[in-house]
């Protein structure tokens, strides 16, 4: 008689053959940047990543909104202007070829995104020659699909398009959950301080 196999064999077979599917999907197609995991729904529909267009302006703003709500420290109101006032800001920025993001989805739905802002910058101790610097912005995953390598994949995405465009410097400003994730990247903390001009009212 033929051997048996029982489900869980069967099913760990099964599992390993899509991780090899996933893997040879994911180095023969850029686009595609879902990480395997065994449990993942992102299995039956895999993730995509776009460039981010004008008409991406109130998704961006409203991802922006979300990330600073997540962190916890300001009001909702000041949210909501600031939302506001971002929208057509990125609008322009994106149109200008200044913001370059990127979006990540998952059956047509926006799941993750992140920016490169690039910035006017006088020659540097930190680079002598450029006239610019890259700064990142609007790091944004869905809480359901945190710790998947998502935000990764979107910061090595922008710092790749900071090669492209030559800019030797990134900066960035990290929440405390994010900071490791930047870390691994190469980031490191200066010796930056801010002025903020107070607003009555």
């Amino acid at each position: 008689m033929p051997k048996s196999y029982g489900a869980r064999p069967h099913a760990g077979l099964c599992a390993r053959l899509v991780h090899s599917a996933v893997h040879s999907l994911i180095h023969t197609n850029p686009r595609v940047v879902a990480p395997y995991h065994p449990d993942s729904p992102i299995l039956a529909n895999m993730l995509e990543t776009r460039l981010a267009t004008v008409a991406d302006a109130v998704l961006v703003a409203a991802h922006r909104r979300a990330m600073f709500a997540a962190m916890g420290s300001t009001p909702p109101s000041v949210l909501d202007a600031m939302t506001r006032n971002f929208e057509p800001w990125v609008a322009r920025m994106i149109a200008e070829g200044k913001y370059t993001g990127w979006i990540s989805e998952a059956d047509g739905r926006a799941i993750a995104s992140a920016g490169l802002l690039v910035l006017d910058w006088p020659p540097h101790p930190l680079d002598l020659t450029g006239e610019h610097r890259g700064y990142l912005l609007n790091v944004y995953v869905e809480p359901e699909y945190r710790k998947r390598g998502l935000a990764h994949e979107l910061v090595d995405r922008c710092l790749t398009e900071a090669h492209r465009r030559g800019l030797r410097v990134v900066a960035l400003h990290s929440s405390d959950a994010a900071r490791g994730i930047y870390e691994k990247l190469g980031f490191r903390s200066t010796n930056e301080m801010f002025y903020v001009e107070q607003v009555e009212g």
